[in-house]
């Protein structure tokens, strides 16, 4: 049976899942840190003895993918099944000493659309964005970190970028696990079976797993956005890396400003891809000259894809709030209602804020022609971004 959201009155508050939405009997955590993250996901690696499943759109070729291709090579060694799924773009700088390691170990591999024009339906614009690990269909990691040094400490030869990304034990990870099987039975024609209990309790909270794909359910993300900011009363507060929403968000966003909702988004002061940067700041006035607060984040590059509304709904997860994201990638987020989890995702993000310079729409005003021409000209190529 196909399942939606219901569409709330603007402000009414009326945000919920029909009962046959909710994924009960969760247990969740938060991670915004990498050092903690590569931690826990180790940890589910080595207790892991019947499965492993990896989808993730950078693995890379420092440290901390050297890292864990060794992790997964030694479970695939004791008999667990591995896969790992990675994309072809995302992973370009994967070391083929590594590939050579994972599958003498037995790993399994899929590389998510090669750089290969000369291939049948080569798709160049088409990436897989995702980033999860699911060990034994039980304990799954969603969020928007990445397998490589950008997340790893600075003390150790990393960037630190702060992120968000979560830890779910229960029937959520057999969801999150059923999006990787399907991706592994478009692009190999093979099927495997998981090893997780959908009907399995671990806890508590509801959780629901969005996935979108390349046809079908495309704005099933989006329209999850747009609903819970028709409904928010109170508070929106939404970090996101790549902040260039198309009209609906836009609409929605202002729209909750003037039913007198705090709406703050925390944005990177700086980003490692300069032209998505300048066309972010090009939605700025229209933003700003609605009400709505911008921050943006002054230590290394701000990473998350994180919303939290009211304090009651939020969501974690690879979808950033662009083009991209919207159109061509495929990509995952956890949305849930849990209080607690909220709550300290929430924490999370007013740190953000207190670490962050608010842009004023007098300071804005004032810019240079040289910073407002370079935001027209890669707004022009927001398409790409």
């Amino acid at each position: 049976m196909r399942k939606y959201l219901r569409r709330p009155k603007p402000g009414s508050g009326d945000f919920t899942w029909d009962d046959d939405e909710h994924v009960a009997g969760n247990t969740l955590a938060l991670f915004v840190r990498g050092k903690d993250l590569f931690a826990a996901m180790a940890s589910a690696i080595d207790a892991a003895t019947v499965s492993v499943n990896l989808e993730t759109y950078r693995f890379g070729g420092d440290e901390t993918g050297r890292m864990f291709a060794g992790l997964l090579a030694a479970a695939a060694k004791r008999g667990a099944r591995v896969r790992l799924i990675y994309d072809s773009v995302g992973s370009i700088e994967i070391e083929p000493e590594t590939e050579t390691l994972l599958r003498n170990a037995g790993v399994q591999i899929l590389e998510y659309h090669p750089v290969a024009p000369w291939r049948p339906h080569w798709a160049w614009n088409k990436r897989d964005h995702r980033k999860i690990l699911i060990c034994d269909g039980k304990v799954g990691f969603i969020g928007g970190m990445n397998l490589s040094d950008e997340h790893t400490p600075m003390e150790e030869g990393g960037l630190d970028w702060p992120d968000a990304h979560a830890r779910v034990e229960g029937p959520a990870a057999y969801e999150l696990e059923r999006l990787c099987r399907a991706v592994w039975h478009k692009e190999t024609g093979r099927w495997f079976e998981s090893a997780g209990d959908p009907d399995g309790l671990h806890g508590s909270s509801k959780v629901k797993i969005v996935g979108n794909h390349e046809l079908l359910r495309r704005f099933v993300i989006r329209e999850a956005y747009v609903n819970a900011l028709r409904a928010a009363q109170t508070d929106v507060a939404i970090a996101n890396s790549y902040f260039i929403p198309d009209w609906r968000i836009r609409r929605s966003l202002t729209q909750a400003v003037r039913r007198g909702v705090s709406v703050r988004i925390l944005v990177p002061g700086r980003s490692d891809i300069r032209s998505a940067w300048y066309a972010m700041r090009a939605t700025y006035t229209t933003l700003l000259s609605r009400g709505v607060r911008v921050f943006e984040w002054q230590g290394p590059m701000m990473h998350a894809k994180a919303v939290v509304v009211d304090g009651k709904w939020c969501a974690v997860g690879s979808y950033n709030l662009d083009h991209r994201s919207l159109q061509h990638n495929l990509e995952v987020n956890l949305q849930t209602t849990d209080a607690p989890f909220a709550a300290e995702l929430k924490k999370s993000f007013d740190f953000g804020v207190a670490g962050a310079h608010e842009i004023t729409l007098a300071e804005w005003k004032r810019r240079s022609w040289v910073e407002r021409a370079l935001e027209q000209f890669f707004s022009a190529f927001d398409y790409f971004f």
